[in-house]
C-alpha cells in the first residue's frame, strides 16, 4: 500500500498493512535521527521512519518579517520570538508582546493583523499532485492554525488570555475574530486552489492541562464551538477530513468536537487514566480517529525499549483495522533515547532498515536544523 492508501485505510476503518505513522520531533531529535542514519534532510528522514503523510507549504508573500537586533523575530502578527536556551537545545518564546496591556479597542493597533493575501497560492495544486504522485496523504496546516487560546497568548500573554475568555474583553474577542478570518480564508483559498485533492486539513488548540480541561464548557461553546463548527464544515465541504492537536487532558471535550465535526484528534497526550489511548479507544473509538499517543513524558523519553514495544503492539492490537494513525504524543524532545525512537517505528513496522541510494538521493525538503515558524504564527 502507498501511505495514502495506508492512511485512508486507517481513517475509513477498512484496513492496511502496516499501522499509519505521523512523525514530529524537535529539531535537535530529527538531527539526531539524520545523524544515524547519514541523511541530510528532512525528507529523507520521513521516508526512512515511514511517515504517511506530506504537508502543502505555502510561500510567504506579505511584508517583511524583521529580526531585531537583540536577536528576536517577528511573528505574523507583530509579537516577536526569542531562543530560550537549555541543555541539548533551544525553543522558540515569545519577547515581546504587542496587545499585553491593552483594554480598549480604540487602543488596539491593528496595522499587524495579518492577511491571507500574504502567501502565494499557485504551487498548491502541483504540490498536492506531487504529493500524491509520491504516494501520500495530503495535509496542510499545522497546529499553530486557529489556535486561540495559546497563539493570542503568545501576543497578550497567557494569564490575560484566560481572563479575557471569562470576562469577554471586547479587545480578545477582536484579535480572535481577526486570528479565526484569518487562518479560516488561508484554508479555504488552500482547499479551492487544491481542487480537491488536499486530504487532511490540520489546525490546533491547547484545551487541556496535564490533568484537566483548560476551560469550561459554556465557554467553550460559546467563543469556540461556532467558529471550529463553520470551519469544519467548510472543510468537509471541499472533500477534505479535519485534524486538530489538542495538547493536555481534552477527553471532556471529545463528545462536542465530534458533535462539531472534528475528524482526527491529534496528538493523544496519555497523561491520566482517562486519556489513556485504550480507554478513549473503547469510549470514542467509532466516533473519530486518533493521532500520536505514544508519550514523549514517559515511555519514549524514560522507558525502555522493550516498553517502547509493548506500548506500540498494544496499539496494533487495539486498532487492527484502523482508528490510529501512530506516533509521539507530541514533537519528540531532546533527551528521549535513540533506541526508543527506532524501536517505536521499527515495531509499527514502518523503519527503512537499510538507506539505500534512493533516499539518499533525495534533495528537497526543509532543513531539519530549523523551526516551522508558521506553527507559532
Amino acid at each position: 500500500m502507498t501511505g495514502r492508501e495506508r492512511a485512508l485505510g486507517a481513517f475509513n476503518r477498512t484496513g492496511y498493512d502496516r499501522i499509519p505513522v505521523k512523525h514530529e520531533g524537535t529539531p535537535e531529535v530529527n538531527q539526531m535521527i539524520m545523524d544515524h542514519f547519514g541523511l541530510t534532510n528532512m525528507e529523507q528522514l520521513l521516508r526512512v521512519v515511514g511517515d504517511d503523510f506530506r504537508y502543502v507549504e505555502l510561500p510567504y508573500t506579505g511584508p517583511e518579517l524583521r529580526t531585531f537586533p537583540d536577536g528576536s523575530m517577528e511573528g505574523y502578527w507583530g509579537e516577536r520570538y526569542k531562543y530560550a536556551q537549555f541543555e541539548g537545545g533551544k525553543y522558540l518564546e515569545p519577547s515581546y508582546l504587542p496587545f499585553a496591556g491593552i483594554d480598549k479597542l480604540e487602543e488596539l493597533d491593528r496595522s499587524h493583523f495579518p492577511s491571507s493575501d500574504w502567501f502565494d497560492y499557485s504551487t498548491v495544486r502541483t504540490q498536492c499532485e506531487q504529493i500524491r504522485d509520491a504516494g501520500y496523504a495530503v495535509c496542510f496546516g499545522t497546529a499553530g492554525d486557529m489556535d486561540f487560546i495559546n497563539s493570542i497568548a503568545r501576543a497578550r500573554g497567557t494569564e490575560q488570555v484566560l481572563i479575557d475568555l471569562i470576562t469577554d474583553n471586547e479587545v480578545y474577542l477582536d484579535i480572535m475574530q481577526a486570528r479565526f478570518r484569518f487562518y479560516y480564508e488561508m484554508h479555504e483559498r488552500v482547499l479551492q486552489a487544491a481542487g480537491g485533492l488536499v486530504d487532511f486539513t490540520h489546525i490546533g488548540e491547547d484545551l487541556g492541562t496535564q490533568i484537566a480541561q483548560i476551560i469550561d464548557f459554556d465557554t467553550f461553546d460559546k467563543h469556540f464551538a461556532p467558529k471550529l463548527k463553520a470551519y469544519f464544515s467548510m472543510v468537509h465541504g471541499y472533500g477534505a477530513r479535519t485534524m486538530m492537536h489538542m495538547c493536555g487532558c481534552v477527553r471532556a471535550f471529545l463528545p462536542r468536537l465530534i458533535e462539531l465535526g472534528l475528524d482526527v484528534y491529534d496528538v493523544v497526550q496519555p497523561t491520566v487514566p482517562q486519556m489513556d489511548i485504550e480507554v478513549l479507544q473503547k469510549d470514542f473509538g467509532d466516533k473519530i480517529n486518533f493521532c500520536g499517543s505514544v508519550c514523549v513524558q514517559s515511555t519514549l523519553a524514560f522507558g525502555t525499549v522493550d516498553d517502547v514495544v509493548r506500548e506500540v503492539e498494544r496499539r496494533k492490537r487495539l486498532f487492527p483495522e484502523g482508528g490510529l494513525f501512530l506516533g509521539p504524543s507530541h514533537a519528540i524532545q531532546v533527551g528521549t533515547p535513540l533506541e526508543n525512537i527506532l524501536a517505536m517505528y521499527r515495531t509499527a513496522g514502518s523503519l527503512t532498515e537499510e538507506v539505500d541510494d534512493s533516499i539518499l538521493a533525495i534533495s528537497e525538503g526543509r532543513d531539519a536544523t530549523t523551526i516551522n515558524m508558521s506553527k507559532l504564527f
